[in-house]
């Protein structure tokens, strides 16, 4: 048998005339094998220069070299940037990453958490808001907690502070709050919010940090200034047509979006509409996802580490920390661009 870039561990085997468990027996390691066989799988592995299947060898190790990665949407520029920093950090150790999308729904995110205790994965790491229900707090820490006793890390990306896992946490407050500020200081008064579900704790926090800082100024949001829509592009435009649909003079002369994919289903809203944007109209994001740079105009945000809250997250799950839990906090920066200005008198 020729030497070629697929040889498989049967052919390794069958080349030498053991079985496939022998063969896999030898070249992993994992018991010893009569002289005579280990002799053979050896001359033919080199014969045909065997590669081993490196995933393959980290699925069959699963309890030493397996992370389970869980996000809320994939798709989503922000959890894949945080996603990139976590994969980096665990191809640096070596280490198989299975990543899981939810769909952000809270139920499929127990059930990969107990799929991944059924595969004894060696570290788990969660990414994106938790939820505002008692009911997923309870059946995610029946999950977690005799996974944490068994050996397993356990570390988390801007979740709720009940879950007893290691966390890394955006400053999504104090960033929402600073952005606040500025456009305050810019000139609006009249602002709108296009808010995902309320249910997430990510939407909680920059929600509140925004409308608190904006009443320190005297500004305060109404009800219907607060636009709960879904989380993603095609939420951003439904809500911002809304807010189209209101009479110019009701109009917010700023429209703030909780995440930078919001914001530009909001852009796109507006420009179909006419509506030219920072003249007749500011909109402002958050995440600083690397393509809201190159919109035109581009984005006014802000700017979280995202790469860097992966790297942090994975790097918590290999060190583990025993019983107690940390919390790394990663600050925010505003970055005015070209969707924000003055309001026009």
């Amino acid at each position: 048998m020729k030497a070629g870039p697929h040889v498989t561990l049967a052919d390794v085997a069958s080349s030498a005339d053991v079985s496939l468990a022998t063969a896999s027996r030898v070249l992993n390691g994992t018991a010893s094998v009569r002289m005579d066989l280990r002799d053979r799988v050896l001359t033919a592995a080199a014969e045909l220069a065997y590669a081993p299947n490196a995933h393959a060898q980290a699925l069959a190790g699963g309890t030493h070299r397996t992370v389970g990665v869980i996000c809320h949407d994939v798709s989503d520029p922000y959890f894949a940037t945080i996603a990139a920093g976590v994969m980096k950090v665990a191809n640096a150790g070596g280490l198989l990453v299975m990543l899981a999308d939810t769909f952000r729904d809270p139920d499929r995110e127990v059930a990969y958490v107990s799929a991944l205790r059924a595969q004894r994965a060696s570290a788990i790491v969660l990414i994106g808001s938790s939820f505002e229900d008692r009911s997923w707090e309870r059946a995610m820490a029946a999950e977690l907690e005799p996974y944490r006793r068994g050996g397993g890390q356990v570390a988390a990306v801007s979740r709720h502070r009940g879950l007893k896992v290691d966390t890394v946490q955006p400053d999504n407050r104090g960033g929402a709050a600073a952005l606040a500020k500025e456009l305050v200081g810019l000139g609006h008064r009249r602002f709108a919010v296009l808010a995902g579900p309320a249910r997430l704790t990510t939407v909680c926090d920059r929600l509140d940090g925004f409308a608190g800082e904006l009443a320190a100024h005297g500004v305060t949001l109404a009800g219907e200034d607060v636009l709960e829509t879904a989380f993603c592009r095609e939420g951003g435009y439904d809500a911002a047509k809304r807010l189209l649909d209101r009479p110019k003079r009701q109009r917010p002369t700023c429209v703030f979006a909780v995440t930078d994919v919001m914001a530009m289903g909001a852009l796109a809203a507006l420009r179909e509409a006419g509506v030219s944007v920072p003249r007749e109209m500011s909109v402002a994001g958050f995440d600083d996802i690397p393509v809201v740079r190159d919109l035109t105009p581009a984005l006014t945000t802000v700017a979280l580490p995202l790469e860097q809250l992966g790297e942090r997250a994975m790097d918590l799950a290999l060190k583990g920390s025993g019983a107690r839990t940390r919390t790394i906090r990663l600050g925010a920066e505003v970055v005015l661009r070209e969707t924000t200005a003055r309001p026009r008198r």
